[in-house]
């Protein structure tokens, strides 16, 4: 297993807020969340992180994570919000790590387990 050093996670986190300043702890929280996913998959080109303060619903400050990760085949995005700017982040990261995790049992089980085509017209006989 590859060890993640800071440079990595430079190099393949973005991490953004929108209508917040993201602050150092903040942004250390979510490169701590966003090494875990590198750790369970090496693949991972880049993990985009947006963390929305959103107060049109209700008068108290609502927060919308986002995540993205770009890997080999279709891109995982997943959204999750709470009222705590860190509780999203969590769960965010929580949510990608068990994308990651049925992703990779459904390719295994695909290589592992593979299943014949079915062509609806017989097949013409070779002269």
């Amino acid at each position: 297993m590859p060890h993640i050093t800071p440079e990595v996670i430079g190099a393949k986190v973005i991490l953004r807020g929108i209508h917040l300043d993201l602050t150092d702890a903040m942004k250390a929280v979510f490169n701590e969340k966003a090494a875990r996913l590198l750790r369970h998959e090496p693949r991972i080109d880049r993990i985009r992180i947006e963390l929305e303060l959103d107060k049109t619903k209700t008068s108290q400050a609502h927060f919308i994570a986002k995540g993205h990760i770009e890997i080999g085949g279709p891109d995982i995005v997943a959204s999750v919000d709470s009222d705590d700017a860190y509780k999203s982040v969590d769960l965010l990261a929580d949510k990608l790590d068990g994308l990651l995790r049925k992703r990779h049992s459904e390719l295994k089980d695909k290589r592992h387990h593979p299943h014949g085509v079915d062509i609806g017209a017989p097949l013409p006989k070779a002269i």
